[in-house]
């Protein structure tokens, strides 16, 4: 009896293939790859696992999987830390890609890595035209001129541009074989010079050779990438430390990676650096910014002084809370659940930049209600506090449940682009929680401390005064 698709659906689901919504596969030579989707989005975990699984299981294929998003590539993402090797030799430079792909594997628990190119190995025909310049001399050929036509009648060559309109059309030069010519033909090329045509070998020596299938230039230097992403459950930061610290500082002191070869750690990692640095900046513009419109809303310098006390607890509940949200996915893995991991990354850090105007409503409502109750003389300042907090606890209370249950929906419930606004939405749905207790707890004790410090020094002021009166 043939299967039925239910039968081969659960075949599928019980090997750890979760169902799928659609699957695109592009096959060459060098690479197979796969773009696919789960019907449950909170499944495509499995998929991945399942897929790379599948394919390591093949002699000398090496899988790469990842996950996709918005505001990033398939490489990798925002979570990639990318090794760059850049040299003047093909093989030393390969070694050394070949030393940090494998000790990869040695300082991290299962962690997904790639090459650029993905063949790390001198195994493709190479032809090398090493010009007789004097002979070229001699037919009137310039370097320029003898680079620039053997480009032509190889891979073809960018000859200009035009446009059309507001069209802009590139002109590139062919040979009549295109780029379908065979290695074989090349030294006979005929090459148009002022004295007529005469074949390349004429002119230079042509040696065929192995190296790479493609090579790649940064800076004008060949260059070699190497992807990395670490376990969901490392955060980007150690992981980078990590790749720094053990990865190529071993590996350099091991001789491993070549004096001759240098190594640039980017991709998501150099993201992530100058992203932290433009950030630091942008919080202390935001404090100085939240501090000068509370002196102008209040007309004090002191009582905003107050108010920004909160603004490192509110931070603080934002730290508190990712963890939480951290520890909820290991509980859910645990309980047999999907899973999940948010690390600290540049989106996320943006919800602490978001706290920044928000920590500081509800304090502001405390400071502002004890200002006016101690302008009637007759309140004291323990009176005056008391009566603040009690007053303001039902306001503050509203807005914190309010705001925490607009944001529950980001946090708790997953889906398609979760990992872009979860962390966020916990950052400062912890932070608001935070704020709110540390204003109706600490904010009223510091607001006693510092109304009862300043009362004295005045006092302390006028008693001073006085007997200086009455020793003149």
């Amino acid at each position: 009896m043939p299967e039925t698709g239910r039968d081969v659906a659960k075949k599928a689901d019980d090997a750890g293939i979760p169902p799928i919504r659609y699957l695109i596969v592009r096959t060459t030579a060098t690479q197979i790859r796969i773009i696919a989707e789960t019907v449950d989005p909170a499944r495509l975990g499995e998929l991945m696992q399942a897929l790379s699984a599948k394919f390591r299981t093949y002699p000398d294929m090496r899988a790469f999987a990842t996950r996709g998003s918005i505001i990033s590539s398939n490489d990798g993402g925002t979570r990639s830390i990318n090794v760059e090797l850049s040299g003047a030799d093909l093989p030393t430079l390969y070694a050394s890609a070949e030393a940090v792909f494998q000790r990869a594997g040695e300082v991290f628990v299962e962690p997904r890595v790639r090459a650029t190119p993905s063949t790390r190995s001198l195994s493709q025909p190479m032809v090398e035209v090493r010009p007789d310049w004097e002979r070229a001399a001699q037919l009137g050929l310039t370097p320029q001129d003898l680079g620039f036509t053997v480009s032509v009648v190889t891979d073809g060559a960018f000859a200009d541009e035009f446009y059309r309109g507001d069209e802009k059309i590139d002109i590139y030069l062919y040979a009549r074989a295109g780029q379908g010519g065979s290695l074989d033909d090349v030294a006979g090329l005929q090459l148009h010079t002022p004295n007529g045509l005469v074949p390349l070998r004429s002119v230079a020596q042509v040696i065929e050779t192995v190296a790479t299938g493609t090579i790649r230039r940064v800076n004008g230097a060949r260059t070699l990438t190497v992807n990395i992403i670490p376990p969901d459950q490392v955060a980007l930061e150690t992981g980078v430390q990590t790749v720094r610290d053990e990865l190529v500082a071993v590996l350099q002191r091991e001789g491993r990676i070549a004096p001759g070869v240098s190594v640039t750690i980017a991709g998501a990692s150099d993201q992530l650096e100058s992203t932290r640095q433009s950030l630091m900046g942008n919080y202390a513009i935001a404090v100085i910014i939240v501090y000068l419109l509370l002196v102008a809303i209040l007309t004090h310098w002191g009582y905003p002084l107050l108010i920004m006390t909160t603004l490192p607890m509110g931070m603080a509940g934002g730290i508190l809370g990712l963890l939480a949200l951290n520890l909820m996915g290991e509980w859910q893995s645990a309980l047999g659940l999907p899973t999940f991991s948010q690390p600290l990354d540049m989106i996320s850090m943006l919800g602490f930049l978001i706290l920044m105007g928000t920590v500081v409503n509800n304090p502001i409502l405390v400071v502002t209600r004890i200002m006016d109750n101690l302008k009637q003389q007759s309140v004291g300042i323990s009176a005056a506090v008391t009566e603040a907090t009690a007053s303001r606890l039902r306001p503050i209370a509203m807005t914190t449940i309010t705001t925490m249950c607009g944001l529950a929906p980001l946090v708790f419930w997953g889906g398609a682009g979760t990992e872009l606004y979860r962390g966020v939405g916990a950052i400062v749905m912890a932070g608001l929680l935070g704020s709110a207790i540390v204003s109706v707890t600490f904010l009223p004790s510091l607001a006693v401390l510092v109304l009862r410090g300043r009362a004295w020094f005045r006092s302390s002021r006028r008693t001073h005064a006085r007997e200086r009166r009455n020793d003149e």
